[in-house]
């Protein structure tokens, strides 16, 4: 499937003398059917939701800069939906930010390269509709956040959030600068992490909150890969804490490539995945609460594409030819390993290849060879063009990359930059795989496996990050980048057709409940009869929870909360959960499933 975006230049902004600030949220939940991404071939076929998947939209326009940042739970950015956004909303693409969590439960088949497309799921393909499907939402989120602009203070606050998450590959990460004993003590996985957590908070002149913007490095893998469902992972609790904060809360992800949540052993799963969320939620509300915005809040954008099909230099710092997929990859990541497969060298972390000064990829054992891989991967299939996005933010500056950026990585980038506030976001605007320091890399672990461009992938990224912040005046509007791109991208779909079908809902049975286990908390269960999946909105309301003692029924919880789970189970069925449930005596409960009450229980 070939097809180019256009994506006109736009003129000088007139200049703004306040603050303008607009946010909205809109809800991405696609229907089943839909691979998952982040655990490649371990991932699950979705086929249902627990927790909604959304869009964030964080809209700020002061002097002649218009800044539009999207929060999305999806595993990154990507260039086609971030180039069609900018083009249906009007929005400068300097200034349209497509960040996301980076939660391993949401479809993938929407990026701009076809390796990312097949390999970062458990079936390859780019499904166009799904495409289509998020570049419509997010405009209409984009639409409604500038729409509702009005006259705002914002300011940033940081704070620190320990024992929460862990560095997954300490090994490769005490091999960098300044970690002169590189015996591996248990408890150095609680310290190497960033435990920065930033908030920015956004009120209307009048005290109203208008939105919270989190941003903090933990890897969305709280919720395991067997899991079948849609989910925004650990995320989905930060926001169920922050609910009281403002209407609209999202999420940005941060140095994050070798960080994951501190589960307990042996039980990852939504109990888990809730108590870091809501302990890094909690301290995020707790900051924003400490908050005192200001009028005081200089906004600038650059964007620079660096294509390299051209440019593969930059401050003398060169990037291979070629990108190359290491055999580290194959074995998985520390706590998602692949069976088998992740003892054997040289898939085995650790494992570093024996090579001469001069080779490219350094330590990196390249899958079937140099000479076969390309092959097999032909060099158009990769990511071939980094986007670097610089937003000036108030006090802070934002830097955006395609990458999983490790935590000594992100640091690098930070320091480059040079300025007092430098906050570094992973999976901006696209996916290409990771960046680990030259140090790490040598190591070959996953995250250097993993590292396409090689041992000087953090230090290109340092040098860009810093020449473009350099450019990046408040008020300026910096854009680096062709007014078009084309993309020829394998296609598939996955999104279930209409059948035309009417979709009336009907009974099945009484609810039943199921007790709580270690990995998974208690809930009652609840099938019914409806039309295909391809004939339901799914990103509209399907259930909701209703209870009574005397008189009339009042809703108590709908599918908007993670507390509420929807399934397809095959042709016609399904089935609700409403998880860790709070029942009191005396009352009635019901499940309501788009408009049909059902069989009462207590």
């Amino acid at each position: 499937m070939r097809f180019t975006v256009s994506t006109p230049a736009s003129p000088p902004l007139p200049p703004e003398n306040a603050l303008l600030a607009g946010a909205a949220e809109v809800d991405l939940t696609p229907p089943p059917g839909l691979p998952k991404a982040g655990y490649s071939r371990n991932a699950r076929t979705g086929v249902g939701f627990r927790g909604r998947l959304r869009a964030r939209v964080l809209h700020l326009r002061a002097g002649t800069a218009s800044v539009a940042i999207v929060a999305c739970d999806l595993l990154g950015g990507s260039a086609v939906v971030q180039r069609q956004v900018a083009a249906r909303t009007g929005v400068p693409l300097a200034g349209l930010f497509l960040g996301a969590t980076h939660t391993h439960g949401a479809p993938g088949q929407f990026l701009g390269t076809d390796l990312y497309n097949g390999f970062a799921s458990n079936r390859p393909g780019f499904d166009p509709v799904w495409t289509e499907f998020l570049v419509d939402q997010i405009s209409t989120g984009v639409k409604r956040a500038v729409a509702s602009r009005r006259p705002a203070l914002a300011a940033w606050g940081s704070t620190e959030v320990w024992g929460l998450t862990r560095n997954r590959s300490l090994a490769a990460h005490v091999r960098n600068r300044g970690h002169a004993d590189t015996r591996v003590a248990p408890q150095r996985a609680y310290a190497a992490v960033d435990p920065r957590l930033r908030v920015l908070r956004v009120d209307g002149a009048d005290g109203d909150p208008i939105a919270a913007l989190v941003v903090f490095g933990v890897h969305g893998t709280g919720i395991p890969m067997r899991n079948s469902v849609y989910n925004a992972d650990l995320w989905a609790y930060v926001y169920e804490e922050m609910r009281g904060c403002a209407p609209v809360v999202g999420a940005l992800q941060g140095t994050h490539a070798d960080v994951a949540p501190a589960l307990r052993p042996g039980r990852a799963g939504d109990v888990e995945a809730a108590r870091v969320g809501r302990g890094i939620g909690a301290a995020a509300a707790s900051l924003f609460a400490s908050l005192t915005p200001t009028t005081d809040f200089p906004l600038g954008a650059g964007l620079r594409e660096v294509d390299l099909s051209v440019s593969r230099s930059v401050d003398g710092v060169t990037l291979p030819e070629r990108p190359a997929l290491g055999a580290a990859l194959i074995a998985g990541a520390h706590e998602n390993v692949t069976p088998i497969v992740h003892r054997i060298p040289p898939f085995r972390a650790g494992v570093p290849k024996p090579h001469a000064p001069g080779d490219p990829h350094g330590a990196k054992w390249v899958i079937g060879s140099r000479w076969l891989q390309p092959a097999v991967v032909p060099l158009r299939h990769f990511p071939r063009v980094v986007p670097v996005h610089v937003l000036r933010l108030g006090s802070a500056v934002l830097v955006g990359a395609p990458f999983e950026i490790t935590v000594d990585a992100g640091r690098r980038v930070a320091a480059a930059v040079g300025e007092d506030d430098v906050i570094v976001s992973s999976v901006a605007n696209e996916y290409a795989g990771y960046c680990t320091t030259a140090e790490e890399y040598t190591r070959q672990h996953y995250e250097g496996g993993h590292t396409l461009y090689g041992p000087n992938t953090a230090a290109f990224l340092a040098a860009h990050a810093a020449s473009l912040a350099a450019s990046v005046a408040p008020g300026a509007m910096v854009t680096e980048a062709p007014t078009e791109r084309t993309f020829d991208l394998r296609a598939h779909r996955y999104w279930p057709p209409r059948s035309g079908a009417p979709a009336t809902p009907r009974p099945a049975g009484r609810a039943r409940f199921v007790d709580v286990t270690a990995e998974q908390d208690a809930y009652w269960e609840q099938g019914w009869f409806d039309a295909a999946p391809g004939d339901l909105v799914w990103n509209e309301p399907i259930v909701h929870v209703e209870w009574r003692s005397t008189g009339t029924w009042q809703t108590l919880v709908d599918d908007s909360s993670c507390a509420l789970e929807v399934r397809h189970a095959g042709a016609d069925r399904y089935l609700t959960r409403w998880h860790d449930p709070e029942l009191r005596d005396g009352r009635e409960y019901r499940f309501v499933v788009r408009g049909l009450p059902l069989k009462p229980f207590s």
